[in-house]
């Protein structure tokens, strides 16, 4: 599946515009998850560790609108938006994504 963040897609047709697909995902972020007690007095461990907790989010964000598109046949998803949010003080991250679903020649 294509996915794309422009509105069209190079090389490609866009041939049937199917609709609007999103994602939501979240995750309550644990900033000592995986650390040990002398790595819980580093600042680049939580950074570290933050990094992989939205890159975990995104992704899975990113297999929820995949599977929302294929739902309605499309093998393209084009105009992607996406928005990362913290939440209740930055204890929750929230991933939203958004795009047009569309097929594809």
């Amino acid at each position: 599946m294509v996915l794309t963040t422009t509105n069209d897609i190079a090389g490609s047709t866009i041939t049937n515009y199917l609709g609007i697909v999103s994602a939501t995902t979240y995750v309550r972020y644990n900033a000592t998850k995986g650390m040990s007690f002398k790595d819980m007095f580093k600042h680049q461990n939580y950074i570290d560790a933050y990094e992989i907790t939205i890159e975990e989010t995104k992704e899975a964000a990113f297999q929820k609108l995949k599977e929302n598109a294929v739902k309605l046949k499309a093998n393209a998803i084009v105009g992607i938006s996406m928005d990362v949010e913290s939440v209740s003080a930055g204890a929750y991250t929230v991933v939203s994504i958004v795009g047009t679903a569309v097929t594809a020649s």
